[in-house]
């Protein structure tokens, strides 16, 4: 069967791909269910904007610690069902059943609204990290970039799927009782979430690679980290020297992987910066209602959705850095074009609406280029881990965006204090320049054919 599959090219990892996905499809349901009204749940007990916004950080603070830790453990671990799965059939469901709880606990007293949200956050955050390393275990290298693309896209339809439809029924009754009053929405989620589990236990299967038994070196965490750092690790997808080959001269050290992680840093500072704040900026400076806040979101889910698997592709064809760093700069122009939506709109003589449209259309081109960074620097380290430290270099991922997602938004919330909304924009433009710096010495993470 692997040799088919090879044989076929990615076509051949298509059908598993998507059965993965099923995985992301559920992050993707509950991120903007919970990011949406449990800030409205909080807001019943608090009146203080800050002291909402510091329980919502808990779920950013718990990925930054437990996503490594928790992927670090899953390499770890050998069992007839995998690395990964023990913890997906485990904590998965665990997360669905605290999901759906939220409202009623919301409606119950603070003291068990802030119990479930934060055990729902220990399950659902310690499950990310497995989740994600399911698919570099079971998809070759030279085809993550294109399977990263359709897992992109199952999330993003869960994301969809939640803020246009589920969304809508939060003020319909729940068939399970008037314990779950307002909770339908919820209890939709959990329900297609137990779904997703028992598709990835039926389907799935998670294998050892052929030098992975007994011979296997269990590298410890710390000196696995130092080896990231300093290079040591290098040697897959690794571009080499321009006529190594033919001098036989051996692959340096090189800091492709720190590069990397810091350039997922500087991006995702750009993008967590500006994301939390979208909303206002709609209904402060383009007279937009509260119900559609989401809009500038939403149009950029939808072209994220529809650019993530031609970026898998085009990627391999260009190569994973060019890609990552010609889409860095198309993102700095976007961000820098947004503050001058008002301007363009009125200097056309069209009023508010052009500028908003305007907005609107660079919002979806912001969302297109996007995808094509995330889909493609999640492979680029996956390219140089090997089968004993996958889940490491999953960690460290989302240890240097989750740090950008906690550092980010008060930065630029003083930025917006000090020089209006436009500034964080231009703030963002300069980070994405700054990961297109750092990008430019990597040396390794390029599929091999």
């Amino acid at each position: 069967m692997d040799k088919v599959r090879k044989q076929d090219g990615f076509r051949g990892y298509l059908g598993l791909t998507f059965l993965i996905g099923f995985g992301f499809f559920t992050m993707g349901l509950m991120d903007p269910l919970y990011d949406t009204y449990v800030p409205i749940f909080l807001r019943r007990y608090f009146n203080s904007n800050a002291a909402v916004g510091g329980i919502m950080t808990l779920d950013n603070i718990l990925q930054l610690l437990l996503i490594p830790l928790v992927s670090v453990w899953s390499d770890r671990i050998r069992t007839r069902l995998g690395r990964r799965m023990p913890f997906i059939l485990v904590e998965l469901p665990l997360a669905a059943i605290l999901f759906s709880l939220l409202p009623p606990m919301a409606s119950h007293s603070l003291a068990a609204l802030l119990g479930i949200i934060f055990c729902f956050n220990i399950f659902k955050t310690s499950v990310r990290g497995p989740v994600v390393a399911l698919m570099p275990d079971t998809i070759p290298g030279d085809y993550r970039s294109e399977a990263n693309g359709v897992i992109n896209m199952m999330g993003g339809i869960g994301l969809i799927v939640s803020t246009l439809v589920l969304a809508r029924l939060i003020g319909l009754p729940s068939p399970l009782g008037r314990f779950f009053e307002g909770a339908l929405p919820f209890n939709i989620a959990s329900l297609f979430i137990i779904i997703a589990v028992l598709v990835l236990a039926a389907f799935v299967r998670e294998k050892l690679p052929e030098n992975a038994g007994k011979t296997e070196e269990r590298v410890p965490v710390l000196r696995s980290i130092r080896q990231i750092f300093s290079g040591e690790a290098l040697g897959k997808g690794r571009l080499e020297p321009e006529g190594a080959a033919e001098t036989g001269e051996k692959p340096v050290k090189d800091t492709s992987v720190a590069r990397i992680l810091l350039s997922i840093f500087f991006w995702f500072t750009a993008y967590e910066g500006a994301k939390p704040f979208l909303g206002l900026f709609l209904v402060e400076t383009m007279g937009v209602s509260e119900g559609n806040a989401a809009l500038a979101q939403g149009v950029a889910g939808i072209s994220s959705v529809i650019m993530a698997v031609p970026c898998g592709y085009l990627a391999h064809r260009l190569g994973r850095r060019r890609f990552i760093r010609l889409s860095l700069v198309a993102l700095a122009i976007i961000l820098a074009l947004i503050p001058l939506c008002g301007f363009l709109g009125l200097r056309a003589g069209l009023g508010p609406s052009a500028s908003l449209g305007i907005f609107l259309i660079l919002m979806f081109l912001y969302g297109a280029v996007w995808i094509g960074v995330t889909v493609n620097s999640f492979p680029m380290l996956w390219q140089i881990a090997n089968f004993g430290n996958m889940g490491i270099y999953t960690g460290m991922y989302y240890t240097f965006s989750q740090g950008a997602a906690i550092l980010a938004p008060p930065v630029t919330g003083l930025i917006i204090d000090l020089a209006g909304y436009g500034g964080i924009f231009i703030f963002g433009s300069l980070c994405m320049l700054a990961a297109w710096f750092t990008m430019a010495g990597v040396r390794a993470g390029e599929p091999q054919k």
